[in-house]
């Protein structure tokens, strides 16, 4: 008999490799979607949309979740929705706590309402660790949040942990360092960095307008890290995990990587813009993922190198499709 999974999130970078896992290992999927989504939110999951089965909800109202989850009847429950950038965050504190904290409240009680043996996944975040209080951050680290994110994502961590050991309900979290793909929103500096480089070298841009350029960070392929998701939910016993490559990289040095495979010096286009800088700045991100490899057997296949140039491969490639859609329509 199949696996059954609901994801929330699903139309997000982390979702759709998720969802690409899973019906590899012969899941059936349903994946929690918005009434209010446009059509060009299904962009990630397009390639497999017939495989999947989409059911509406939403992470602010408690109904639609019990109502998905009776519906989908899951073994498995991977919590990937949340209000995920850092600097909406600033802009938008209430509607990220109740999404990204409270969302994650009505959904454990939704399963321990339907039914308690549903194993849970929590997607957290290294934002939780902010200013952080030793290097590299493990799971025993003390949690430091720098943003209204980071401090919604320590709410939903720790409530998991409530709902584990209050109801026995089989929930993890995995704190995840940052992770990209050519499937990242473009309002992330990955994405951003790798798009703009690719509308520089093509001649449609002249400039990249950037924060802080010594903020460090321990980027790794989303592709690998939902491996680590799903992992976690195959282990007997429920144990939070922190999954990151170990190494960290400067935005300068992401920047100098992405423009130096297309042959151009960053220092000609890039400029600094106090918009982009945070109130608060996390300033090292790095994790210790080893009990993930002890206990897992988990490793990253993507190194950063490798990460940054798959991306602006991408969005050269979606750079020129998008050109020639122009010239079509201008023709």
């Amino acid at each position: 008999m199949a696996k059954r999974a609901l994801i929330t999130g699903i139309t997000g970078q982390d979702g759709s490799y998720l969802a690409e896992l899973l019906l590899a290992n012969g899941y059936q999927v349903f994946g929690l979607v918005r009434r209010s989504s446009t059509p060009a939110t299904f962009a990630r999951i397009k390639h497999i949309q017939d495989k999947v089965t989409l059911i509406g909800g939403d992470m602010s109202d408690q109904t639609s979740l019990q109502n998905a989850i009776i519906q989908a009847e899951p073994d498995e429950v991977y919590n990937l929705a949340a209000q995920s950038f850092v600097q909406t965050s600033w802009s938008q504190p209430v509607f990220t706590g109740d999404v990204t904290g409270l969302g994650v409240t009505r959904l454990l009680d939704a399963i321990r309402f339907v039914n308690p043996r549903i194993r849970f996944y929590q997607a957290s975040s290294s934002e939780m660790f902010g200013k952080v209080q030793e290097v590299p951050q493990r799971e025993t680290t003390s949690f430091y949040p720098r943003s209204p994110y980071g401090v919604a994502k320590v709410y939903g961590h720790w409530i998991t942990v409530n709902y584990r050991e209050s109801y026995g309900i089989h929930a993890t979290s995995g704190m995840l360092f940052n992770h990209e793909s050519p499937r990242r929103g473009i309002e992330f500096v990955t994405r951003k960095v790798t798009y703009q480089v690719a509308r520089i070298k093509l001649g449609l841009a002249n400039e990249l307008r950037l924060g802080n350029l010594d903020a460090q960070r321990d980027w790794g392929f989303a592709g690998d890290y939902v491996r680590a998701m799903w992992l976690m939910l195959q282990q007997d016993e429920p144990e939070d995990f922190v999954i990151a490559t170990g190494e960290t990289h400067t935005v300068e040095k992401l920047v100098e990587t992405a423009f130096s495979h297309v042959d151009l010096d960053w220092k000609q286009y890039v400029k600094q813009d106090p918009e982009f800088m945070r109130p608060a700045e996390v300033d090292l991100l790095i994790g210790d993922a080893s009990k993930a490899g002890k206990l897992l057997g988990w490793e990253p296949s993507v190194n950063f190198t490798q990460l940054v140039h798959m991306m602006v491969d991408a969005d050269m490639a979606l750079v020129k499709e998008e050109m020639r859609a122009e010239s079509v329509v201008s023709d």
